[in-house]
């Protein structure tokens, strides 16, 4: 065991904190279950948001006399300004604290929650969902120091597990929620209810963890890294949401949003590696399992997030299923993670973390296999299933991996840390989400020139396949033909995206086992990092 002046060193903090330090590691709210749940509340909320729109664009489209286009938007406004937020939260905390900076974020969302649902146009929309997403950039990451600094590094496995639980639950009820109040309500509840959440979320976690002792900096503005992180993330953000409809760079605009973008995140990179006082700390990164795991969760995440739209998508395009339908399908992957998340949180830290998250990536992997493996034919249950079974992988892989990666960070880096995994988990998830619904359109357009290359208008018998199907006429028989070749090739598609990513899977397992133990991050100020 560490004498307590050698894990303050070990920790970054300056000599004669003893005090605060010891004060801040002993710091109980008063009620520990009810903060715990106004954190979970407020996370909740926040992730929640970042889907539940989703389903309900084309009724708000309409509503508001927007295009699908512009509709779009509601969703890409959000994203720009979380992935922008995100990474500001370390300063944001040093400057105004965990506490003041939880409860502030949270009302401030509540409040453009509120702003959403009186929007008129489609306009006052995308800038109220702007502003909310702003707002919801520091609430994961400082949620989590939060949440991690009300419990002993013994027991920091539970408060890890149920951030795993609502990573995952919140973005899967977000669509079947959204849809029910929308088709039951009015779209404007989808943003209403977070009204009486926020508020309740804000409230008891403030009273609850008044007085908690922190360190409070006024670390200067770093005008230069904030500008070309705007201007390098959103023009990202942006090519990334039109790549698709644009046709990439055969696009002038996407070319033109690339080029900005590389040079603004290289400009971004280069100055907060070697500004004193950066607005995002780049340099933790020196820290290996840090690395290791961040690495791990943003190739890990981006993966799944891809299986999240993209069954989905082929549910709805190619199987026939309604928009809640598809939501029923999919939402048995949370069930086992719900079920599994106090055990995980328990006992996971008697294990090698690095066994648990390999073995939860062989489980994705062999559930993307599974997928692989689908046809047309397939039936509600199978696809229910393999959600259920995927539902192992995804419970034993956010909390392990959380906490490798967290694990060599000193306690006042904590907010910081986590701010900047997940500004680019955020970023993975998107970048992933627009190449595989491009892989996927590609391939579906590759099998089906394939397909069709077979069938010749001078060919007897495929003319007369043709016109079967059409029940004796030719053009009929010939759009039914079409409609066949086009699911059939958008199935082979699929197919190969989900054999590719199987094998994802299995290579983020080397990420994991750059990491070393022990993994026992030093949370809750100095005097908890010999544990």
């Amino acid at each position: 065991m560490s004498t307590l002046a050698e894990q303050e060193e070990a920790a970054g903090l300056p000599p004669g904190r003893e005090s605060e330090s010891t004060s801040l590691a002993d710091f109980r709210p008063p009620n520990v279950p009810l903060t715990t749940l106004g954190l979970a509340l407020a996370s909740f909320m926040q992730v929640l948001d970042t889907t539940i729109a989703n389903v309900s664009l084309p009724t708000i489209s309409g509503n508001l006399g927007g295009s699908a286009n512009q509709a779009t938007w509601v969703i890409t406004s959000f994203a720009v300004s979380t992935a922008i937020a995100l990474p500001l939260t370390g300063w944001l905390a040093r400057r105004f604290g965990e506490r003041k900076l939880f409860m502030w974020s949270t009302l401030g969302f509540v409040f453009a929650s509120f702003l959403c649902g009186l929007a008129h146009t489609m306009g006052l929309l995308v800038m109220a969902r702007a502003l909310q997403g702003l707002l919801a950039g520091p609430m994961y990451p400082v949620t989590q120091a939060l949440l991690l600094s009300i419990y002993p590094p013994a027991k920091r496995g539970h408060a890890i597990a149920l951030l795993a639980m609502v990573t995952v639950v919140a973005p899967i009820a977000g669509p079947i929620l959204g849809g029910w109040i929308t088709d039951n309500y009015s779209w404007e509840w989808i943003f209403f209810i977070n009204i009486p959440l926020g508020i309740f979320a804000s409230m008891v976690v403030g009273k609850q963890l008044k007085g908690r002792p922190e360190k409070l900096e006024k670390p200067k503005m770093d005008y230069i890294g904030l500008a070309t992180l705007v201007l390098g993330v959103g023009a990202l953000q942006i090519l990334l949401d039109l790549g698709n409809d644009e046709d990439w760079f055969a696009s002038h605009t996407i070319v033109v949003l690339a080029i900005v973008a590389v040079i603004a995140l290289a400009v971004f990179v280069i100055w907060e590696l070697t500004d004193k006082d950066p607005i995002v700390n780049l340099r933790l990164f020196r820290h290996r399992n840090f690395a290791a795991g961040t690495a791990a969760m943003v190739v890990a995440y981006g993966s799944f997030f891809s299986v999240g739209i993209l069954v989905p998508l082929w549910l709805q395009r190619n199987l026939g299923f309604t928009a809640v339908w598809s939501g029923f399908a999919t939402a048995p992957i949370g069930i086992l993670p719900i079920l599994l998340t106090p055990f995980v949180g328990k006992y996971a830290n008697r294990f090698d973390l690095r066994i648990l998250a390999s073995f939860a990536f062989v489980a994705l992997s062999l559930t993307s296999f599974l997928r692989s493996a689908f046809n047309l034919d397939v039936d509600f249950a199978h696809v229910a299933w393999v959600q259920l079974f995927q539902g192992i992988g995804v419970a034993l892989f956010f909390m392990p991996v959380l906490q490798i990666l967290l694990s060599d960070l000193a306690p006042h880096e904590i907010a910081a840390g986590s701010g900047l995994m997940t500004f680019l988990r955020t970023l993975g998830g998107s970048f992933a989400a627009s190449l595989t619904t491009y892989a996927w359109s590609e391939r579906g357009a590759f099998h089906h020139a394939h397909l069709t290359e077979r069938i010749s208008s001078l060919d007897p018998v495929a003319m007369q396949q043709v016109a079967h199907y059409g029940g004796g006429d030719p053009q009929r028989g010939a759009a039914v033909m079409e409609l066949m070749i086009s699911n059939q090739a958008a199935q082979l598609g699929f197919n190969e995206i989900f054999h590719l990513l199987g094998i994802l899977f299995l290579l983020v397992i080397t990420f994991v086992w750059v990491a070393k133990p022990p993994f026992a991050a030093k949370i809750g100020g100095a005097a908890g990092g010999g544990h």
